[in-house]
């Protein structure tokens, strides 16, 4: 897969597990080895689905910058979801055999411009 193939792959396939919930689409995505290095989602493709089933109706995600480094795509995204702080995230994938393989991602509380030292947005 060239850069740009790897980087629409990887939104796409966020997309359709996130925004669109389609888990048959998302399947084909994600392998069934999938490696899950999230300090609070159980291993495994299945075990991420089922989180994102128990997602509220309302959540989304966002995709910002993406960057590829060899099988690698880093993408700075912002999860949305009803009742719960908005999250800010770093999320790592790599792509094996067309497939995403394996995911390290860094979260954290989006904070108000008004309420940072930079006086900056954290997204976007």
């Amino acid at each position: 897969m060239q850069s740009t193939e790897m980087k629409a792959f990887v939104l796409d396939a966020l997309d359709t597990l996130f925004n669109r919930r389609d888990y048959e689409a998302a399947a084909r995505a994600w392998s069934p080895d999938y490696i899950q290095h999230a300090a609070f989602v159980p291993p495994g493709r299945d075990a991420l689905f089922a989180l994102v089933r128990k997602l509220p109706e309302g959540s989304r995600y966002e995709a910002g910058l993406a960057v590829i480094e060899g099988e690698h795509v880093m993408i700075h995204g912002r999860y949305t979801m009803p009742s719960r702080p908005v999250m800010i995230s770093v999320d790592i994938f790599q792509i094996e055999d067309g497939q995403l393989a394996e995911h390290w991602d860094v979260l954290q509380k989006e904070v108000d411009p008004m309420k940072s030292a930079s006086g900056m947005r954290m997204f976007g």
